[in-house]
């Protein structure tokens, strides 16, 4: 997938690595304060993850709002989220 640095739909400011299916992409700083909020429920342990992992996801930090938001995900969404943690901590080692 081709991916290229956009600036940030919100402040205009920043830039973050979007796809070319992203139309709204947000930084990490704009998103912060929904994403600082307390986790509540059965998935509380799911998202306690290092920061830095939040930063360079979109997709890591947009499953934790819809949770917040909604207060439940899909199996898939789940599946999904532990996945793509799994494979950004392997990363993160190497």
């Amino acid at each position: 997938m081709v991916r290229f640095k956009q600036r940030c739909w919100r402040c205009k400011q920043n830039y973050v690595l979007a796809g070319s299916r992203q139309k709204f992409v947000l930084c990490y700083e704009c998103q912060k304060s929904e994403l600082n909020k307390e986790v509540k429920g059965k998935l509380k342990k799911m998202f306690d993850i290092p920061e830095e992992l939040y930063k360079t996801s979109l997709f890591l930090r947009d499953i934790k709002i819809k949770y917040m938001r909604f207060g439940e995900l899909s199996e898939k969404q789940i599946a999904a989220f532990k996945k793509v943690v799994k494979e950004m901590k392997e990363e993160l080692k190497e």
